[in-house]
């Protein structure tokens, strides 16, 4: 079926004089031109954008669903009008009135595309969901939560002594809990009465501590001895993925994980592209606040449901960020964060009701703390490292690195402990990469290439097979060889510099140079074949210079964070190096080391601390006393500012080269020796072997 189109529409297609419209697809990142009328379903499959669809487009299984993005994208160089697409037709109706559709989601099989457009296609919609790879990290932790159960015994009403119920519950939480000053709402005293002479004057309630100033709080009442469990949700918010762990207050223990992709992607897929939209578009802060709000709902109903708990049960949140997160989760526009000085409108940590952040999905007694953000681009994310890794403990000097779409370094010891954040962009997350997806079953996530065949092998999310190995091709059947993820991108243009077919500049090496078929001519620059199935109708996975490009500037940007940091310390080498995030856990110290990433250090020395801003913010979910702790680290922890710092762009340039073209990594040199190679304009490359040192 087709949209039924304006007598604007229809004219703008008779007109042979207007180029075809760009179609933007995030979280991807992929984009091509199409003739006008083209069904968003159509154009997605030529761009091989993962777009579900059972019925083949005839509006009936509405898999397809999408979010199309209006009005100026400045990264993206383009403005989407409100007529970017075809009018909303008569099945997108009917499916939404029998089944239910989330405003402002379009079928991409009937809406048409008549004008340059950004589309985000929700996870619910694609075929090979990512895999949200933030699982909680074992950690002992003592418990000691804000919410917690209190049974008490209530003296009865006395004629004598006209206290009113409420006023005796609250001597007795003071005689024999040693809680003061109690308080509750008006939904707790509706309910009192009743609950107290059912349980004959004995009741157990949630009550809540209360951080600084606040008075302790009852949030729910039972009749009699309750034992029924308390939960509380630990929330990373991450620009690009939203992690969550819902815990038992009573002992910690996670009872589930999971994890969903921030919606706000298809505004921009890194902070200062969010931060542009709003600038150019009224009501995008609004808009962006809106969606990041329904996500957190639709995470907390789903790991609860994974849980195996009810959602009511939930009556705290954590939850830890980056400052233009931070902003647009509380509705505050963002737009000073994208400018100097990058003021915060807060930066002490906060103590909410839920139902202040319209986090109608959990109790609608519960309480959200939010740790407190370090300064204008170093936020709670980081304060939740802090937390969690404890640099200012450390006798040694160790660098943290939190590796996202926008990174958060921390380098000190007990003596002194410094911060900064670092622009990488979406390039590790597997964006902007021309094979480039999400991490989901069948992208590569493991490469090795052969250093005399120049051959590759792999590994895929899904299967423990490596590609070379008997019955890989039945282990992946299932999920087939979609592309190439983050981690993927990261070890195979490592591996490249390794066998020698990309050099220190970062380009790639003719067929004639590298001695392999694999460096295939493309345009006038060349790239590598990772992986062939188009014989089999599958995907041609490759690394292009492009790609190269887009690698280097993203490991530039972290290691010139890393170098201002150790210039701030007075300092040349580091002790160690701790890798956090989701990167943290799946790419190899060597990898990392050999592309330029971090610092040069022993390569025993380089470790991974999983998910430790989630560790943090499970640490502040289930100690009270913990969040004392960070509000006192932050104001001893100093931020270095990136974005005005003049030596910045040094040490990003001399981070292009692959390590590096200054700093000389000796103990990378002890364990890897790197080919000696050119692959210049004036051609000839040089092939040799020399050890870094």
């Amino acid at each position: 079926m087709t949209s039924q189109m304006s007598s604007t529409q229809l004219s703008q297609m008779s007109s042979a004089a207007v180029d075809d419209p760009l179609v933007i697809f995030t979280p991807s990142g992929k984009r091509g031109r199409f003739p006008l009328g083209t069904p968003v379903l159509t154009a997605a499959r030529q761009l091989g954008v993962d777009l579900d669809s059972v019925c083949g487009g005839r509006g009936i299984c509405s898999k397809c669903q999408i979010s199309p993005g209006y009005g100026e994208f400045s990264k993206h160089g383009v403005t989407v009008q409100d007529d970017a697409l075809t009018e909303w037709n008569a099945v997108e109706e009917r499916y939404k009135s029998k089944r239910g559709m989330l405003d402002g989601r379009r079928l991409g099989c009937q809406a048409q595309v008549m004008g340059d457009v950004v589309i985000d296609v929700p996870p619910e919609s694609q075929v090979h969901k990512q895999v949200i790879r933030k699982s909680a990290t074992e950690r002992v932790i003592a418990m000691d939560p804000a919410t917690r159960l209190l049974y008490v015994e209530v003296a009865e009403p006395d004629m004598h002594e006209p206290t009113g119920d409420f006023g005796r519950l609250a001597i007795a939480l003071r005689d024999q809990w040693q809680v003061n000053d109690v308080v509750a709402d008006l939904a707790i005293l509706r309910r009192l009465q009743p609950v107290l002479r059912k349980g004959q004057w004995k009741v157990t309630v949630a009550l809540h501590k209360g951080n600084h100033d606040a008075r302790p709080r009852i949030m729910d009442i039972w009749p009699g001895f309750h034992e029924g469990a308390i939960h509380g949700l630990a929330i990373d918010l991450g620009s690009t993925t939203i992690a969550a762990h819902l815990c038992d207050l009573r002992d910690g223990r996670v009872l589930a994980s999971g994890g969903v992709m921030n919606p706000q992607i298809r505004f921009g897929e890194d902070l200062m592209s969010r931060v542009s939209y709003v600038m150019m578009n009224a009501g995008g802060d609004v808009e962006m606040t809106r969606v990041v709000r329904e996500a957190l709902n639709g995470l907390a109903v789903s790991i609860a449901a994974e849980g195996g708990v009810d959602p009511a049960s939930i009556y705290e949140a954590v939850v830890v960020c980056n400052p233009v997160m931070h902003h647009l989760l509380l509705g505050i526009d963002p737009v000073e964060l994208g400018q100097a000085p990058f003021a915060l409108a807060t930066s002490g940590s906060l103590s909410l009701d839920a139902r202040d952040l319209d986090l109608d999905a959990i109790n609608r007694a519960a309480r959200v703390y939010l740790l407190p953000c370090i300064a204008g681009h170093v936020g709670a994310d980081a304060a939740a490292v802090a937390l969690s890794e404890e640099p200012g403990k450390s006798d040694d000097m160790v660098l943290i690195v939190d590796v996202g779409t926008n990174a958060e370094l921390l380098l000190g010891n007990k003596t002194r402990v410094l911060a900064c954040s670092s622009p990488t962009g979406p390039a590790f997350e597997g964006a902007q990469i021309s094979s480039g997806q999400r991490a989901a079953p069948g992208a590569i996530e493991r490469v090795e290439i052969d250093l005399i065949t120049k051959e590759p092998r792999f590994r895929v999310i899904g299967s423990d097979l490596w590609s070379d190995d008997p019955g890989f091709a039945e282990a992946t059947a299932t999920s087939g060889i979609t592309g190439i993820c983050g981690s993927g991108i990261i070890e195979a243009v490592a591996e490249m510099r390794m066998a020698g077919l990309v050099d220190p500049g970062g380009l790639i090496g003719s067929p004639e140079q590298t001695g392999t078929w694999r460096t295939t001519p493309e345009g006038r620059t060349h790239s590598y074949v990772l992986h062939d199935g188009s014989a089999e109708g599958g995907p041609r996975i490759m690394v292009t210079q492009g790609d190269i490009r887009a690698i280097q500037l993203a490991k530039s940007a972290l290691y010139a964070g890393a170098r201002l940091l150790m210039d701030e310390m007075g300092i040349d080498h580091v002790d160690r190096v701790t890798l956090a995030g989701a990167f943290g856990a799946h790419i190899s110290p060597k990898h990392a080391m050999v592309l330029g990433m971090i610092p040069d250090a022993p390569l025993d020395k380089v470790t991974s601390a999983g998910n430790a801003a989630g560790t943090g913010a499970r640490i502040a979910l289930c100690n009270v006393a913990a969040r004392d702790q960070i509000e006192a680290t932050v104001h001893n922890i100093h931020k270095v500012e990136t974005a005005i710092e003049p030596k910045f762009q040094e040490h990003f340039v001399n981070a292009n080269a692959i390590p590096h073209a200054v700093d000389t990594f000796p103990s990378l040199s002890a364990v890897v020796t790197l080919p000696v190679v050119s692959f210049n304009t004036s051609g000839g490359g040089r092939e040799g072997r020399r050890r870094r040192g």
